[in-house]
C-alpha cells in the first residue's frame, strides 16, 4: 500500500515537471518576435495557466488511480495514507477561478495598454479594472451564497420495527432467503411505506466558487464543445477536399499577388484610422466593432497570402515545397478521420449514457475498464485523451465562431506569431472551460471514476446545489453540446466544401 502511494507521488511530481517544461516550450516557439526578451509576467501567466489547466485534467485518471490504491484495504484507516485529492482538487479549482477572473485579465489590460503611457498608468489602469471587477464578483458571490449557498440532498427514510431476541440462537447463512414465509426479518423489510425527505446543508465556500464557476464554464463549453466536436475533425476532412489540385501559372500568380497587395494597402489605412481615434480618445462601440473587423480581414488575408504560396511555390526547392503540401494535407485527412470517429464516439456516449434513461450501455466506462485490465495505464492514458480532445475541440470551436460572428473577439495561435494577449485569451478560455471538461467527463464517464473526490464534488455536491440542481438534472448542458454538434455537422455538410473566395474592398463601418 505504502509503495503504491509513494509511486504515485514520484510520478504526479515528474509530471507536473514535465507539464511545465512542456508548457515553456510552448511559449517559446508560439510567441511573436515583438514579445521577445519583453512581457515578461504575462509570459509567466500564459505557463501557469496552461500549467493549472494540463494538471487538472490529469488529476481525474490520477483520482481513479488515487481511489484503486485503497480499494482492497485490509483494514480501517487504509485510505489515510492516500493523496488528499478532495483538498487539492479545491486548491487547483480555486487557483484556476482566481486565474480566470483576476490575473489574466489584469495581465490583458496591462499588455493592451497604451505604449505611451507609462509602465505605471498601465498599472493603475489595469488594477483599476481589476479591482473594480473583484468587487462586483465578491459581493456577486457573497449575496448568492448566503441566499442559496446550500445543498438539498434527497434521502429515503427507512424504519422497522424489531422482533424478540430468540432463545435459542441460530446462525444465520447466506442460503437462508431474506423474504418470503419461514424466513429471517431483514432490516427495513417491515417498513412503512418509504418517503422521500431533503437533507439541507450549507456548502462550503469553495465548493460553491468552484460550482459557480463551472456554471459559467459549462455555457461556454456547451457552446464552444458541441460546435468544436464536429468542426474540428470535418474542419480537417473538408480542408482536404479544397486543397490545391495543381500549382499556376506565374500570370495567375502575379494577378491574386497584386489583388493581396491592394488588400493589404486598404488594411493598412484603416489600421492608421483605428489608431489615431484611439489617440483622440474616441473608443467607443463602434471603434471596437471596426477593430475586431479589421482582426478578422486581417486573419483572413494571412490564409489567402499563405494559400497563394501553397499554389505557387519559389525557389530552389518548389518541387519539395509542392510535395510537402501534398503530404501535409494528406495528414489532415487522416488527422480529421480519427478525430471523427473520436467525435462520435464521445456524442454517441453521450447520447446512450447520459441522455437515454436508464441508460443503454456504460460504452466507453466499459472500454476504459477493459483497456485496464489489459495493462494498468492503457485505461488512464485512453481516459486522459479523451479529456483532453475535449479541450482542444472547444478552442476549435472558439475560433470558429470568432471568425462568423462579430461580438466575439478573434485570437488565433499561430506557431512563431502569437502575441501575448492571444495567448492569453486562449489560456483564460481553456482554464475556464477545463473546469466544465472534467465535471463533464465525470458525469459521462461516472462508473468508471466512481467513488473518487472529483465525482463527490462535480457529481454529489454540484449536482444537488439548491438552483442549480436542475440544469444537471435534466441535462440542460449536454442535450445543448448534442445541439450544437449536430447543427455544425450540417452547417459543414450544406457548406464545407465550398472554397471560400477572397473578400472584396474592405471599408470601416460609419
Amino acid at each position: 500500500m505504502g509503495d503504491f502511494n509513494l509511486a504515485l507521488v514520484i510520478v504526479a511530481i515528474v509530471v507536473c515537471i514535465l507539464v511545465f517544461i512542456f508548457n515553456i516550450y510552448l511559449l517559446v516557439n508560439y510567441q511573436h518576435p515583438d514579445d521577445i526578451n519583453q512581457a515578461y509576467f504575462p509570459k509567466f501567466v500564459v505557463v501557469l495557466g496552461l500549467s493549472v489547466s494540463a494538471i487538472s485534467i490529469l488529476m481525474l485518471p490520477a483520482d481513479v488511480a488515487n481511489r484503486q490504491a485503497c480499494q482492497h484495504a485490509i483494514y480501517n484507516g487504509a485510505c489515510n495514507y492516500t493523496l488528499p485529492m478532495k483538498y487539492l482538487w479545491l486548491v487547483i479549482y480555486i487557483l484556476d477561478a482566481v486565474l480566470v477572473f483576476f490575473v489574466i485579465p489584469f495581465a490583458m489590460f496591462y499588455y493592451e495598454g497604451d505604449q505611451d503611457k507609462s509602465v505605471w498608468k498601465r498599472i493603475k489602469g489595469a488594477l483599476l479594472w481589476v479591482i473594480t471587477t473583484a468587487i462586483v464578483i465578491g459581493l456577486l458571490l457573497g449575496i448568492l451564497y448566503g441566499l442559496v449557498g446550500k445543498v438539498d440532498f434527497t434521502v429515503r427514510h427507512l424504519s422497522s420495527s424489531t422482533t424478540t431476541f430468540p432463545s435459542t440462537f441460530t446462525a444465520y447463512s447466506r442460503n437462508q432467503p431474506c423474504i418470503g414465509s419461514a424466513s429471517h426479518q431483514c432490516s427495513a423489510y417491515s417498513a412503512s411505506t418509504a418517503s422521500e425527505k431533503t437533507w439541507t446543508m450549507h456548502a462550503t465556500f469553495p465548493e460553491y466558487v468552484v460550482a459557480l464557476a463551472t456554471i459559467v464554464g459549462s455555457v461556454l463549453f456547451s457552446i464552444f464543445g458541441g460546435v468544436g466536436i464536429a468542426c474540428l475533425p470535418l474542419g480537417l476532412i473538408f480542408s482536404f477536399i479544397r486543397r490545391p489540385k495543381a500549382v499556376i501559372t506565374r500570370s495567375q500568380y502575379i494577378k491574386e499577388a497584386t489583388e493581396l497587395g491592394k488588400k493589404a494597402k486598404e488594411l493598412r489605412e484603416a489600421a492608421d484610422a483605428l489608431h489615431q481615434e484611439e489617440r483622440s480618445g474616441s473608443k467607443g462601440r463602434k471603434w471596437r466593432k471596426n477593430v475586431k473587423a479589421v482582426e478578422k480581414e486581417l486573419l483572413l488575408l494571412e490564409d489567402d497570402v499563405k494559400a497563394l504560396e501553397e499554389v505557387y511555390p519559389q525557389g530552389e526547392k518548389a518541387e519539395t515545397s509542392w510535395a510537402l503540401t501534398v503530404i501535409g494535407y494528406l495528414a489532415k485527412l487522416v488527422l480529421g478521420v480519427l478525430g471523427l470517429i473520436v467525435s462520435v464516439a464521445w456524442v454517441t456516449h453521450i447520447v446512450i449514457y447520459l441522455l437515454i434513461d436508464p441508460p443503454l450501455s456504460a460504452f466507453l466506462n466499459e472500454v476504459f475498464i477493459k483497456l485496464d485490465n489489459l495493462w494498468g495505464l492503457l485505461g488512464t492514458a485512453a481516459f486522459a485523451f479523451f479529456c483532453f480532445y475535449l479541450l482542444v475541440a472547444t478552442i476549435a470551436g472558439a475560433m470558429m465562431l470568432g471568425l462568423r460572428l462579430v461580438f466575439i473577439t478573434i485570437h488565433p495561435m499561430k506557431w512563431g506569431a502569437t502575441l501575448m494577449n492571444s495567448f492569453l485569451f486562449n489560456v483564460g478560455l481553456i482554464l475556464l472551460c477545463s473546469i466544465s471538461v472534467i465535471q463533464f467527463c465525470a458525469t459521462a464517464f461516472g462508473y468508471y471514476a466512481q467513488a473518487t473526490a472529483a465525482q463527490e464534488i462535480f457529481g454529489h455536491t454540484l449536482q444537488s446545489l439548491r438552483g442549480i440542481k436542475y440544469l444537471y438534472k435534466y441535462n440542460v448542458f449536454q442535450i445543448a453540446f448534442v445541439a450544437f454538434a449536430g447543427l455544425t455537422f450540417v452547417y459543414y455538410i450544406a457548406f464545407g466544401w465550398r472554397r471560400r473566395k477572397p473578400s472584396g474592398r474592405f471599408q470601416l463601418s460609419s
